[in-house]
């Protein structure tokens, strides 16, 4: 298995060409809105609750 790191700035096509990797059959792993979900803040909440 190959692994792939995209980054670039903002507009730089990131989006595009993940979009037309995973029309590829690729598994996208968008670290950005990963993080975003787990600094929502219900999810840390569970967190500290356990």
């Amino acid at each position: 298995m190959k692994v792939i790191g995209l980054t670039g700035g903002i507009g730089s096509g990131k989006s595009t060409v993940s979009q037309f990797l995973a029309e590829l059959g690729a598994v996208i792993v968008d670290a950005d809105r990963v993080g975003h979900e787990a600094f929502k803040p219900d999810n840390i909440e569970r967190e500290i609750k356990k």
